[in-house]
Order: C-alpha cells, then structure tokens, then sequence
C-alpha cells in the first residue's frame, strides 16, 4: 500500500498529508530514498 501512495504522490494525485497517519512515515522513507521528496 505505501508503494501506492508514493506512487500517487510522485503523479501529483495526493499529498503526504492526505496518506493515512500509520503509512506515512513508510511513504515518506519510500520517497526520500527514490529521491521524491515528498510533495509537501
């Protein structure tokens, strides 16, 4: 699920904000080790 929501933030779908509270750390790593950022 975190792959999901990383994905959908790097497309600009959703923010880092909008990802549920218990993923969001993951999402975050997810994107900070891509080199993502995080859409904030």
């Amino acid at each position: 699920m975190e792959k999901v929501y990383a994905d959908l933030i790097r497309k600009g779908k959703k923010t880092l904000e909008e990802v549920p509270e218990r993923l969001r750390e993951k999402v975050r790593a997810l994107l900070e080790a891509e080199g993502g950022g995080g859409g904030e």
